[in-house]
């Protein structure tokens, strides 16, 4: 084998120079390469870090949200049961009311008759206890069935309806 001649050599590290700078280039650019990815990936990692925490706080707040509108549904669940009973309460006090009203109409429609009645009696008190000589054996008595049949609202027979709402009914002083 022959030694290389010098204009072999001198390529030979020129050759060897280039690829030395090219390796040195490379290897630079590997580096900065590296470096971005690192970047990139602890800026990805804070990034998911700071989505996991937003996410736990929208997931808390959330929660917070469905457990406030549960207690809100409930009571208000409860405030529809304690009206509902109201309402009912109301409606019977109203039945009530309103055939005490019917009996008091009754009563009202009877009230000529009564004041009628009442002034008759009164009168019959002031002119004393009855003679001998009474009118109340002519047949003419104001207490006779047939005038008092004549009388709309007033009947001696224990059928009449208006009587049949009075019957069992007790009055008293609160309404």
């Amino acid at each position: 084998m022959s030694s290389p001649s010098p204009v072999q050599i001198r390529e030979a590290n020129a050759h060897l120079a280039a690829l030395h700078r090219r390796v040195t280039n490379l290897e630079q650019r590997l580096e900065e390469a590296e470096k971005t990815v690192r970047e990139q990936a602890e800026s990805l990692i804070r990034k998911d870090e700071q989505l996991r925490a937003a996410s736990q706080e929208i997931t808390e707040a959330k929660d917070k949200e469905i457990f406030f509108l549960h207690e809100k549904l409930c009571q208000s669940e409860e405030s529809i049961h304690k009206l509902n009973q109201t309402i009912k309460e109301k409606d019977s006090l109203i039945g009530q009311l309103q055939h005490r009203c019917q009996l008091l109409d009754s009563i009202c429609k009877s009230r000529p008759l009564l004041d009628s009645m009442l002034a008759q009696m009164a009168e019959a008190e002031r002119t004393g206890k009855p003679t001998t000589n009474s009118s109340f054996t002519d047949g003419e008595s104001n207490c006779s069935p047939s005038r008092l049949s004549n009388h709309k609202d007033f009947s001696l027979s224990e059928d009449d309806s208006d009587d049949q709402e009075l019957d069992g009914v007790v009055f008293g002083t609160t309404v």
